[in-house]
């Protein structure tokens, strides 16, 4: 079952916001992030696998391995709405509870239905909410983890800070998200690839080149490593790490509720 929470659950408090390379009101953008990922919902993970050469399942691998998810552990997973990593944490912890919240129903419905063909039917909750008020109780979860989805939220802010409130103390926060290459050289041909391929990728086999546009500058306009650091330290997160994967193509950063 599908719980929905309304997108405007969490009023903006800033005139406009970045949308890509654009600037849009605030109050818009979760209805144009919905949008993207309702046109690519589908195919969604093969474009994944065909983006990264399937580098992607390396990467949530490690984040999972990292988490260590245990029996009795209860986890919120955000922005994950197709399963990949509230799959992962089961298959690893079946005796863990995992909630998933996702802005956009179409991505939840195609986790379900994964979850549904793997016989999972118990253990995991799907929800259609928005990071930046979650429909959680404070101290509620054991753990949380979002990847590639903090760049899409309207204020990070926000949602780190509502990340911090529904952490146990002693809770862990994980993120996994794209980030600044630290190889030279690397930077210049990931920029070529970024911008010439996967676009025309996005609209050979998602047929939607422009919401592969916005993809990829909103991963341009993300914080580097240590900025995103700065920020969940901010918010109150502690012992707050990561490490660069790939060559800093994407990023893990992990703080705790302590």
């Amino acid at each position: 079952m599908t719980t929905r929470i309304p997108d405007d659950a969490a009023a903006p408090y800033a005139e406009e916001a970045d949308f890509g390379y654009r600037r849009i009101p605030a109050a818009e953008k979760a209805g144009a992030v919905r949008g993207v990922f309702e046109s690519v919902a589908r195919r969604y993970d093969l474009m994944n696998d065909l983006m990264s050469a399937g580098v992607h399942r390396l990467w949530k691998d490690a984040m999972v391995s990292r988490l260590h998810p245990r029996a009795g552990e209860r986890i919120l997973d955000l922005a994950g709405g197709t399963g990949d990593i509230a799959l992962r944490i089961l298959g690893r912890a079946p005796e863990a509870t995992v909630t998933v919240v996702d802005l956009t129903p179409a991505m939840l419905a195609v986790g379900r239905d994964r979850a549904i063909d793997r016989g999972i039917m118990a253990g995991i909750d799907w929800v259609a909410g928005n990071a930046e008020q979650l429909p959680l109780a404070d101290r509620a979860v054991d753990a949380v983890t979002i990847a590639f989805g903090l760049r899409n939220v309207t204020h990070r802010d926000r949602a780190l800070a509502e990340i911090r409130r529904v952490l146990r103390p002693g809770g862990r926060f994980l993120c996994l998200e794209f980030s600044r290459v630290v190889v030279p050289g690397l930077d210049r041909l990931y920029d070529a690839y970024s911008f010439s391929v996967l676009p025309r990728l996005g609209g050979m086999v998602a047929g939607d080149r422009e919401s592969y546009r916005y993809l990829v500058e909103s991963i341009r306009r993300f914080p580097d490593q240590p900025t995103l650091a700065g920020e969940m330290t901010a918010v109150g997160l502690q012992q707050v790490r990561w490490t660069s994967l790939s060559g800093g193509i994407a990023a893990l950063h992990s703080g705790w509720r302590l």
